[in-house]
């Protein structure tokens, strides 16, 4: 079985990136700071801070930068690199399985260049105690020999900087979260700020659609610009079977319902994931174990991509108790009345 986001890959809604999204993503992301739509705070501060460096002539301070997924970390990285003007290595936490692997990244980095670590949080306690000395000091512990010759030596490291990023920011260890200089926390996407993204993606992509229907996916996409990208393209798929490749707004509002995506941007998990808490656990409070196995899901899932949209719209408490769904709630699965099979389809 397959784990993690891999799970949510089949979600149209879900914010992992399969390759082929991940190819596709490429060729839309901004190339320079001042094409960057959203998260203007963000963009402002890394925009002095890169400024600062270049002009003292050192290397940027470690950056961490931290939020749901899907929201542009790996984009504003690459950005980096290119204000920047230098090389980028990119690699991902569960990649990094030894810390001579690690030990190997670093190793080639040139002066002044990027390490981009996504979902730095899942790296091993072996591998992350590697990078302690190599953010403070440039330098490399290394075990020389075997046995009982085997001794320490240190290994000098041109100066670079570490981009690290998390969804899951209060599971990084206070050792590797403290040594970062730069602490940016992306936040979800304003509706006019997604359709914009939405506008350009569609002049880049060559599909047609009206600024209505632009809006009505943005108000739809949970927030996220990965997510209004999929849908995005998605309608391309409707426009070219029953609108001559038009995306209109009717078709936009028909095809999103089919996708199973309603007004406030839920999908079918989310809607399964308040009615078990209403339904089965009376509201809650309920432990999201005993959720994840009532929806036949995995916890990462939930947690990382269904509970934080869910809590900025104010349907989800998050408790010490567990998991509470909120009178907004309540009242939106009132609203949808009670289809064929209700909305666990049993």
């Amino acid at each position: 079985m397959r784990d993690g986001f891999d799970r949510e890959y089949d979600r149209v809604l879900g914010t992992g990136a399969d390759t082929d999204e991940i190819r596709h993503e490429a060729g839309l992301r901004p190339r320079k700071m001042e094409m960057f739509v959203g998260q203007d705070t963000v963009v402002k501060n890394l925009s002095v801070y890169v400024e600062a460096a270049l002009r003292r002539g050192k290397p940027l301070d470690h950056v961490l930068l931290a939020g749901p997924p899907g929201l542009g970390k790996t984009s504003l990285a690459l950005i980096l690199a290119q204000e920047l003007g230098t090389p980028i290595r990119t690699s991902s936490g569960p990649a990094i399985i030894r810390s001579g692997e690690l030990s190997a990244l670093l190793s080639d980095l040139q002066p002044g260049g990027l390490l981009f670590i996504d979902e730095i949080h899942r790296l091993s306690s072996v591998v992350e105690e590697v990078l302690y000395p190599a953010m403070e000091d440039f330098v490399l512990d290394v075990t020389v020999g075997q046995g009982p010759g085997a001794h320490s030596a240190r290994v000098e490291l041109p100066p670079f900087t570490l981009i690290g990023a998390t969804t899951r920011a209060g599971l990084l260890t206070a050792p590797l979260r403290d040594r970062f200089g730069i602490v940016e926390r992306l936040a979800f996407y304003s509706r006019q700020d997604l359709q914009q993204i939405i506008l350009r993606a569609a002049a880049r992509l060559a599909i047609e659609i009206v600024p209505q229907a632009a809006d009505e996916v943005a108000s739809r996409s949970r927030g996220t610009p990965r997510i209004a990208l999929r849908l995005l393209r998605r309608l391309r798929d409707f426009a070219d079977v029953e609108t001559a490749g038009i995306v209109t707004m009717d078709l936009a509002r028909r095809a999103l319902s089919q996708l199973g995506v309603d007004d406030l941007g839920l999908d079918d998990l989310d809607r399964r994931l308040l009615q078990v808490i209403v339904e089965n656990h009376g509201g809650g409070p309920v432990g999201l174990n005993t959720l994840a196995a009532s929806l036949g899901e995995e916890v990462d899932t939930l947690e990382e991509v269904s509970e934080p949209f869910l809590i900025q719209i104010g349907f989800l408490e998050r408790t010490s108790r567990g998991r509470v769904a909120t009178k907004m709630a309540h009242e939106h699965l009132a609203s949808l009345g009670d289809p064929p099979g209700g909305v666990l389809g049993t």
